[in-house]
């Protein structure tokens, strides 16, 4: 499956010269836990970062910064990105390579176009985990409808295995 299928589109902005206090009632305002952070150069508009509700309790908060503080000068390393067209396996491996929780989406001039989250991974994958379910369950559904195929005869109910003799099967069978 493609990242950009789960992708928020919607990305919420500011500039580097901003200061915390801005970026906090940005996030306020909009009802974000983050916030890209660019810079115009002239022309094009970089990617300096990502700033989180979490990094702004640790610099503010717990290391005493002011929130008069640009966001620029608050920030670390450089923004953890991967293109547009990547997979969602893709994307997860990034964030395990990088340990974020955040990936910025960028097209083919990198150029800002959307972010993926941790949570909207695993979003995506229960509900990859629920279809399969679903189809699992449907499958014996069609399985009993049709009958116990050579184990007995159409209509009657599965074979219960006792607690006792699963257990014992497990671990027989299970690695």
């Amino acid at each position: 499956m493609g990242i950009a299928s789960i992708a928020q589109r919607r990305v919420v902005t500011i500039d580097v010269h901003a200061s915390l206090r801005e970026v906090a009632r940005l996030m306020e305002d909009r009802h974000v836990g983050a916030v890209v952070v660019t810079q115009a150069d002239g022309v094009a508009t970089r990617l300096v970062g990502v700033i989180t509700d979490r990094d702004l309790a640790l610099l503010v908060v717990a290391k005493g910064r002011s929130v008069h503080t640009q966001v620029g000068d608050a920030l670390g390393a450089n923004p953890v990105s991967i293109p547009v067209s990547a997979s969602t396996a893709e994307a997860a491996q990034a964030m395990r390579d990088a340990g974020v929780r955040r990936l910025l989406l960028v097209d083919s001039e990198d150029r800002l176009a959307g972010i993926v989250t941790l949570d909207d991974l695993i979003a995506s994958y229960a509900d990859q985990l629920d279809d399969l379910s679903q189809a699992l369950e449907r499958g014996l559904e069609q399985e009993v409808d049709r009958g116990a195929g050579d184990a007995g005869q159409a209509g009657e109910p599965p074979v219960v295995v006792p607690p006792d003799v699963a257990a014992t099967w497990r671990r027989v069978f299970e690695p």
